[in-house]
């Protein structure tokens, strides 16, 4: 389980234990603890948006590369929903994480996004016309937004493909990702 605090720098660091086993026969075990820190700037984070998204899914990791593309004014970082960090910024907001693979943009200190508010909330802060996609905040109900918005969740893996594991940033993109080691 992480372990956070805040030191005086005004630096989160977030420590996680990894404990691999490899079993060598049935009595013996050799366990090798490998300690990280993770540490992420609160104060860099103010006027900033953390999209968490799902890191194996192949349309997620497009959708990010496409904000990225279009973040003109630099607004948003990103974790993984996998990631210690992104399971730790979920459990501090009491999102259920075993239940959740919904994109979550969280403003911090203000508040925090699901589904397809999340989407629309993403969409208002990019370059061009995507801003336009707020109007439907306006003329559909949440529900319905969020009963399409889970269509295509569900059926994601199926229609999009899946990776084995998370996306890795290219090193010129590692600043914008909070699970960057």
């Amino acid at each position: 389980m992480p372990h956070c605090q805040m030191n005086p720098y005004g630096t989160l660091v977030v420590k996680h234990l990894c404990i691999i086993r490899v079993a060598i026969s049935q009595k013996k075990e050799i366990t090798n603890y490998c300690q990280n820190n993770l540490e992420v700037n609160m104060e860099d984070l103010n006027n900033k948006k953390v999209v968490l998204f799902d890191g194996v899914c192949n349309l997620c990791t497009s959708t990010v590369k496409f904000i990225i593309k279009r973040d003109r004014k630099d607004i948003f970082r990103f974790a993984s929903l996998q990631s210690e960090i992104g399971k730790q910024l979920m459990e501090e907001r009491h999102i259920d994480t075993t239940t959740n693979s919904s994109i979550v943009v969280i403003e911090p200190q203000v508040a925090y996004y699901l589904k397809s508010s999340a989407a629309i909330e993403i969409a208002k802060e990019l370059g061009g016309l995507w801003p336009v996609f707020q109007v439907f905040s306006y003329i559909l109900p949440e529900g319905i937004r969020d009963s399409l918005y889970e269509l295509i969740a569900k059926n994601r893996y199926k229609w999009f493909g899946k990776k084995d594991s998370c996306m890795i940033p290219t090193p010129a993109l590692k600043s914008k990702f909070l699970d960057a080691n």
